[in-house]
C-alpha cells in the first residue's frame, strides 16, 4: 500500500522533461511545493541524478540537497553549496545505484578490509559503516525505504572491498515501482535541447 502511495504521488505530481547530453532530466513539483529532479541515462534508463529542494519556512527556495549521484560539480554554472569540489584528500561518500541495488562508494580510504566495520541500525532505520582505527565513520538511511515503508534488511547488505562499495539490493517492491515510474515517464512530454536551460539544473 505504502509502495502504491509514493507511486501514485509521483504520477500526480507536475513534471517537466528535457533530453540533454544523452540524460533525460525530470522535475516534479509536487503538491506541498517540495521539488525532485532526476536525471536518467537516456539508453538504459539508469538513474545518474536525484535532488530535492524545499521552501523554507518564509517561502524561500533552499538549495538542492543531493540524495544519489556524484556530489563532484555537475557543470559550469551558479556556484552553490552542492558544485563546490571536495578536497582530493578527503573520503568522498556517494551514492550510485543500479536497476537492481542500491550502491555507496567510498573514496579515499585506502584501508585494509578488516579496518572496516557495516552495520545496521534497525531501531533508527539506518547504515553504519566505520573503520576499528576511528579514522572514519558514517551513518546514513535510504529514503527509498523510507517512502516505500519498507523494513531494512541486512541480509540484502554486502560490502565490497575492492572498490570501497556497500551494496544493498533493492527489494522487489521497489524494482516494480522503478518499472511502473519509467513506463510512466515515458509519457511526458520531452523537450529535446543540446544546451538549453532545464528546471533540474
Amino acid at each position: 500500500m505504502a509502495v502504491t502511495g509514493w507511486l501514485e504521488s509521483l504520477r500526480t505530481a507536475q513534471k517537466t522533461a528535457l533530453l540533454q547530453d544523452g540524460r533525460r532530466k525530470v522535475h516534479y513539483l509536487f503538491p506541498d511545493g517540495k521539488e525532485m529532479a532526476e536525471e536518467y541515462d537516456e539508453k538504459t534508463s539508469e538513474l545518474l541524478v536525484r535532488k530535492w529542494r524545499v521552501k523554507s519556512a518564509l517561502g524561500a527556495m533552499g538549495q538542492w540537497q543531493l540524495e544519489v549521484g556524484d556530489p563532484a560539480p555537475l557543470g559550469a554554472g551558479n556556484l552553490g553549496p552542492e558544485l563546490i569540489k571536495e578536497s582530493n584528500a578527503n573520503p568522498i561518500f556517494m551514492r550510485k545505484d543500479t536497476k537492481m541495488s542500491f550502491q555507496w562508494r567510498i573514496r579515499n580510504l585506502p584501508y585494509p578490509k578488516d579496518v572496516y566495520s557495516v552495520s545496521v541500525d534497525q531501531k533508527e532505520r539506518c547504515i553504519i559503516v566505520r573503520t576499528t582505527n576511528k579514522k572514519y565513520y558514517k551513518k546514513f538511511s535510504i529514503p527509498d525505504l523510507d517512502r516505500h515503508q519498507l523494513p531494512l534488511d541486512d541480509a540484502l547488505l554486502s560490502f565490497a572491498h575492492a572498490n570501497c562499495t556497500l551494496i544493498i539490493s533493492k527489494p522487489k517492491e521497489v524494482v516494480v515501482a522503478e518499472s511502473e515510474l519509467q513506463k510512466e515517464l515515458k509519457k511526458v512530454k520531452t523537450a529535446h535541447s543540446n544546451d538549453g536551460d532545464c528546471k533540474t539544473q
